[in-house]
């Protein structure tokens, strides 16, 4: 009987996904086919009627790159209507020095200023990081102050940053990138706007990312 309820359950559980994949739309998006909703909301830091948004990305993840134009796009027509973070995803552990860069530059408030130069090194110029002294000359030859950035680098407060990085991943329940959370409760990625739509080309994709995300946006507003 228990071997019975089980596959009873299983073959519930396939149906239903099947039927939220046969409804999805970047537009009208479904729990569990273009988004999921978090099993432990995490708390926002949004004031009022703001909606925090948050993306988890990497500089040289090929399709961060390729939703950063669209994102930014979209963020700057939000205004004062969300709250934008960026997260930078902890991918190669511990001594990840693309992480250390951000989380350096973020707390030098530079990064903003170097975002897209460090994008176009990785997918334009290919140029080869390895380890920390390279992404530091290299901002160093892009105008960031050297004896600045070294002391961010080394500064208690982003080694502390750094070391979080994983558990920071582990409450928003991201494994990969780019991931767009909104307000702490919803969960969207381009992976999974791809596999819900097939129909869509996959230039589109970045494009129908965020129309999910303004659907969140939305909802999350409405639960406030």
């Amino acid at each position: 009987m228990h071997r019975f309820n089980f596959i009873l359950s299983f073959i519930l559980s396939t149906f239903l996904l099947m039927i939220n994949l046969a409804n999805a739309s970047p537009t009208n998006p479904t729990n569990g086919a273009e988004y999921i909703t978090l099993s432990s909301p995490q708390p926002v830091s949004a004031p009022g009627n703001k909606i925090e948004v948050i993306e988890f990305f990497m500089y040289h993840c090929p399709a961060c790159y390729a939703l950063e134009p669209v994102l930014s796009e979209w963020v700057k027509k939000q205004g004062d209507n969300i709250v934008f973070k960026r997260i930078h995803f902890l991918g190669k552990g511990a001594n990840d020095a693309e992480a250390h860069l951000f989380l350096a530059l973020d707390s030098m408030q530079m990064e903003g200023a170097l975002r897209d130069k460090l994008f176009a090194a990785w997918h334009v110029e290919r140029v080869k990081f390895v380890n920390d002294d390279d992404y530091i000359n290299w901002a160093v030859k892009n105008g960031i102050d050297k004896e600045k950035l070294t002391e961010a680098y080394h500064s208690f407060a982003v080694r502390s940053r750094l070391e979080g990085l994983p558990r920071v991943a582990e409450s928003y329940q991201t494994n990969s990138t780019p991931t767009i959370i909104i307000n702490g409760r919803y969960l969207t990625s381009m992976a999974l706007v791809f596999a819900s739509n097939k129909n869509i080309p996959r230039d589109m994709i970045p494009k129908a990312t965020m129309q999910v995300v303004d659907a969140l946006v939305v909802k999350a507003r409405a639960s406030k």
